[in-house]
């Protein structure tokens, strides 16, 4: 490759870039609601970062940046590949994020707020299965498929879409806590024990330690009136209360595909569709920077021929 070469591609990966910003600022903007969802959500997080760095809490600086680079993400995945989220999608999406980085972690409101994290793995169920239903439904509505899925099937997809992402998440819990010493999957405090590691017959017999009130540890008291349960219960209520989102959605989605969209159901706002020429930014950016050529204008209607009628079937021609 020539010097010319190589210098003909850096400019044109800086006119591709150049045209990829351009495109997601238009997309950030195509819609108003989620625009200003997004541009509050985005000043909390700048403010709460600054403060965190003041303060030298830079764990919580963390899950701040992270939080302000996830917020982009919807309108890159709209841009790159180039699909229509619904606002009330978008929204959803964009809330999700700030409830759980700014305010569950930054802001403890996972130990605060009662129910926080049980809210949002409902919420994490049902747009789980919004996800993969929307794959699916994508991918069927591509014109070079010639089969045509049952409504029954992609309910059933965007279910177990849903619970794999619920597991795959707790494998990850389990796996930050086990390796990391993190407390994600939280202990619960409970007051009665049933395990068969205190048979002393070992012949498998279940042995029940009722009304705990206290726990001692190499002589000292928890003072937590009870026996600590470690992480499973946590784990199985997450895997329900996302069980019961991927169950609504799934449910709803299949009415939507059943009645091909003409039946309004809450799936309808959460269910991404393909980008019509005019909204698909990026291309009209690559097109203004003449990396791609611009679209021919269509060709004008040719006018129906004297043995045809209108609709150009073939047809009687009129008498004189």
């Amino acid at each position: 490759m020539t010097r010319e070469e190589k210098q003909e591609k850096k400019r044109l990966k800086k006119r591709e870039k150049r045209s990829f910003r351009q495109a997601m600022a238009m997309e950030l903007r195509e819609h108003k609601s989620s625009f200003i969802v997004f541009a509050v959500l985005r000043t909390l997080v700048i403010v709460t970062l600054v403060r965190q760095i003041m303060l030298g809490s830079y764990e919580s600086a963390f899950f701040c940046g992270l939080a302000l680079l996830l917020l982009y993400v919807p309108s890159w995945i709209q841009v790159k590949l180039r699909i229509e989220l619904p606002p009330a999608l978008e929204i959803t999406i964009l809330c999700f994020i700030f409830a759980a980085e700014i305010l569950g972690e930054v802001n403890a409101f996972y130990v605060v707020v009662p129910n926080w994290d049980t809210m949002l793995h409902t919420l994490n169920g049902f747009l789980a299965a919004a996800v993969g239903f929307s794959m699916v439904m994508l991918l069927n509505d591509d014109e070079r498929l010639t089969f045509d899925l049952s409504p029954l099937f992609l309910a059933l997809v965007a279910f177990c879409f849903s619970m794999t992402i619920g597991v795959l998440w707790e494998f990850f819990e389990f796996s930050m806590d086990y390796f990391f010493g993190t407390d994600m999957q939280k202990d619960t405090i409970v007051h009665a024990l049933h395990t068969v590691a205190l048979d002393t017959t070992r012949s498998n017999k279940v042995v029940t330690i009722p009304d705990i009130q206290e726990v001692y540890i190499n002589g000292e008291a928890l003072g937590l009136g009870g026996y600590l349960d470690i992480g499973i219960i946590d784990t199985m209520k997450d895997l329900f209360v996302n069980f019961i989102g991927a169950v609504v959605f799934s449910v709803t989605g299949f009415f939507y595909a059943k009645s091909k969209g003409k039946k309004r159901t809450p799936a309808q706002n959460f269910v991404p569709s393909r980008k019509t020429e005019d909204h698909d930014y990026l291309r009209q950016a690559m097109e203004e920077a003449g990396i791609l050529p611009e679209k021919a204008p269509e060709q004008a209607e040719e006018t129906p021929d004297a043995g045809q009628t209108p609709s150009g079937k073939p047809g009687t021609s009129p008498e004189p």
